[in-house]
């Protein structure tokens, strides 16, 4: 999930030589992968160890607000990662932005996990997973779907931008509020998600310079990953209705 493009200056990979754009795709999408490696993994350790749910026993069970803090800082945070992912002058401050995005977005979706996997919550070990083949299955059908007609979805990001922050603000009023957000909601964020995933694999054809790998990557990455949040939470309801 990237915010809006702030206008790339230079060659992009749409310009470039074919061996020079195919370097950058593979270099995206290589990227995206050990991202989602480094997220399973922390969030794995973080179950296995107690700590996950240590942290939803003390913090969030504890006090709602704490929800309303993860939220700043977990947006607060990822603009600073996309900062860092573009700074074209330093190739190890890109890749520290990545390590912090990967960061953000394990410690927002630790709480979910541990509640879909552990039989204490009614949950299975087998519901992220299969969300997992969802997500998966949907994300290589769409970015299939943008390669194929080689169109440019640059337009969709105004309205994913507005979408995005109506969404926020329903968020925000179930945690102040106290209400539950259901299974129409979710099913409008997969939506949501799923066009974000069109809009950021055509940036990276269209869009993106050869050099900006690391930010691409992690757009995908963000939207990929909140397409799996609301996959989860769709399954979550439906085990538990």
């Amino acid at each position: 999930m990237s915010y809006l493009l702030d206008g790339y200056h230079g060659e992009t990979a749409a310009m470039a030589p074919a061996s020079e754009r195919l370097q950058f795709i593979r270099r995206t999408y290589l990227h995206l992968a050990g991202a989602m490696v480094a997220f399973v993994g922390a969030s794995a350790a973080l179950i296995a160890t107690g700590v996950a749910e240590t942290i939803i026993r003390d913090i969030f069970l504890a006090n709602r607000m704490s929800w309303l803090l993860l939220m700043v800082v977990f947006i607060g945070g990822t603009f600073v990662a996309q900062y860092m992912a573009r700074a074209r002058e330093s190739v190890g401050l890109q890749y520290a932005g990545l390590a912090l995005y990967v960061c953000l977005y394990t410690v927002l979706f630790v709480p979910i996990l541990t509640i879909a996997t552990s039989p204490k919550f009614g949950g299975s070990i087998y519901l992220p997973l299969q969300a997992g083949i969802v997500t998966l299955a949907v994300f290589t059908g769409l970015t299939l779907a943008v390669f194929v007609s080689g169109k440019d979805f640059s337009f969709l990001g105004p309205i994913l931008f507005v979408g995005s922050f109506i969404a926020l603000g329903v968020i925000l009023a179930a945690i102040l509020f106290g209400f539950n957000l259901g299974l129409v909601f979710c099913a409008l964020m997969v939506a949501l998600f799923a066009g974000y995933i069109i809009y950021d694999t055509s940036n990276i054809l269209h869009h993106y310079g050869t050099h900006e790998h690391v930010a691409a990557s992690m757009a995908l990455f963000g939207s990929a990953a909140m397409l799996f949040y609301y996959i989860l939470r769709i399954f979550m309801l439906a085990r538990n209705e």
